[in-house]
């Protein structure tokens, strides 16, 4: 009696290369992903994790190999084809429509109709749903712009839902994510799991991965380095194949002198601040903010820069009160953002890499401030692609084109090119790997050593007590507590950013 042959992996990628003008993306990669498991996909930032996924969603065609679904080659010619094939990717950047609802985004491109009308009944009912589904109490009627960025990335995880789909790819999907949505996320995953879909999952959160996966494939450079069961792998292993090389401490912590005065934040009150915050970082300190989400953290550094107009308060640097009610008097001062969300606040990303690195910094070298010297920006553009290392083809290429954690670089190369007091970070490595990370750091502690003012907000435990000097925690919009390094531990921070009630539960 013959043996009953194998059943074919829900999704193959063979021999994929992908080329685009000046660079090779993807080079003979060859992997499978089999229903009914969670498969990690792993890579520095530009290894090619990202034009894989947008090859699967029918936004690329490779250059040569094929995409085979069920052992049957598939050619998307968009995204609709990929769609109708029982495919979704849930993208890191929200691909929604802010100014439509919550149900509209929900069910965009198949809306319930009644009599050639929208069924607003039936679509509400359906959205209530789905959203029951993933356990996530979100009006279906509300604005999709008016929500927190967490929300609408569970909304971005059910419309996929929405599909049927049944090989869904997830990048960085918990990189707005508070901890609680994060295991909730997790439970859907494994839901899917064992209704026999595959799950492509892309993090560089290496607790995540080994929480969740089941198989990884790890790329470098466009190629893949393997594909493993994780079981036999370590973390250290996986960050070695990923990076080339062993990163024994990617935070490289030193301590080093810090000068007062510094900043110096007085009675800073506005939108977002249940009260008023006093605040004081020395020249040369990494100050850490830690909180949960809706805690205020991103409102107060946006309130410091001017990003958002405060309604009382003063900033002061170096002994001196300076103007910071607009970003643009802020950057005169030296103080600057590097914010969450890069892809809509941080880049221009119709433009290339070369003018968003000198886009501050134009204004004070634009001759008559009008003509645009671009011997100075040729020069500072290369200055910082080498001293940031940003890996780009040219200073030409489009900003849009790079990875993300190459698009943060750029970010921060920008204020390297302005005279830089106090630079402001809100989530610097959101989404961005383990190798990318360190250099950021390292960037971070350098600034540091040179007397500049670093404060940084994060939702990493580990990242906010590696690298800063002193822990700011919020709590409900105010100020709780100020850590010193030597005192900070996981478990107490945590428990600091714990609202009243669940603290007292605790």
């Amino acid at each position: 009696m013959n043996p009953t042959p194998a059943a074919p992996p829900a999704l193959a990628f063979d021999r994929v290369s992908m080329e685009f003008p000046g660079v090779k993306a993807l080079a003979d990669v060859s992997f499978d992903v089999r229903a009914g498991s969670v498969h990690a996909l792993m890579g520095e930032n530009g290894a090619g994790k990202s034009t894989l996924l947008k090859i699967l969603s029918g936004a690329h065609r490779p250059t040569s190999g094929s995409l085979r679904i069920d052992g049957a080659p598939r050619t998307f010619l968009g995204t609709a084809d990929a769609l109708a094939a029982g495919v979704a990717v849930i993208y890191q950047e929200l691909h929604l429509v802010p100014e439509m609802t919550v149900a509209e985004n929900l069910y965009l491109g198949h809306l319930p109709r009644k009599f050639g009308l929208v069924d607003r009944r039936a679509l509400a009912a359906a959205a209530r749903r789905q959203l029951d589904l993933i356990g996530e109490a979100i009006d279906p009627e509300a604005r999709l712009g008016r929500l927190p960025l967490a929300q609408r990335q569970m909304v971005e995880i059910a419309k996929a839902l929405t599909r049927g789909a049944r090989i869904i790819a997830f990048d960085e999907p918990t990189s707005s994510l508070s901890d609680r949505e994060v295991r909730r996320l997790f439970d859907i995953i494994r839901d899917l799991r064992a209704r026999g879909c595959a799950v492509l999952y892309v993090s560089h959160r290496m607790e995540e991965i080994f929480e969740v996966c089941d198989r990884i494939t790890i790329l470098r450079d466009g190629r893949l380095v393997e594909t493993a069961e994780l079981a036999q792998l370590t973390r250290g292993g996986v960050v070695q194949r990923m990076v080339g090389r062993e990163l024994a401490n990617i935070y490289n912590y030193q301590p080093r002198a810090h000068r007062a005065p510094g900043l110096v934040v007085e009675g800073l009150a506005g939108p977002g601040l249940a009260e008023p915050v006093r605040l004081e970082v020395a020249a040369g300190e990494i100050l850490g903010i830690f909180g949960l989400v809706g805690a205020g953290r991103t409102e107060l550094l946006r309130l410091i820069c001017g990003a958002t107009p405060r309604t009382a308060g003063r900033v002061a640097i170096g002994g001196k009160e300076v103007d910071t009610r607009s970003p643009q008097s802020a950057i005169a001062a030296g103080v600057v953002l590097c914010p969450e969300d890069r892809k809509k606040e941080g880049i221009v990303p119709v433009r290339s890499v070369l003018e968003n690195l000198n886009l501050s910094a134009r204004r004070r070298t634009a001759r008559f401030g009008v003509w645009v010297d671009e011997s100075w920006e040729r020069r500072n553009a290369g200055e910082r692609i080498e001293q940031l290392r940003i890996r780009t083809p040219s200073a030409r290429q489009l900003i849009r084109n790079l990875s993300g954690g190459n698009q943060q670089k750029v970010i921060l190369g920008r204020w390297l090119s302005e005279t830089v007091k106090v630079l402001l970070l809100d989530e610097p490595t959101r989404g961005i790997d383990v190798g990318a990370k360190s250099e950021i750091y390292g960037i971070m502690q350098q600034l540091a050593r040179d007397g500049v003012v670093v404060v940084m907000v994060s939702s990493e435990l580990p990242e906010v007590l590696g690298i800063s000097d002193r822990i700011a925690v919020m709590r409900q919009g105010r100020l709780a507590a100020l850590v010193p390094r030597a005192e900070a531990t996981e478990a107490g921070l945590l428990h600091l950013a714990l609202p009243e009630e669940a603290r007292r539960d605790a």
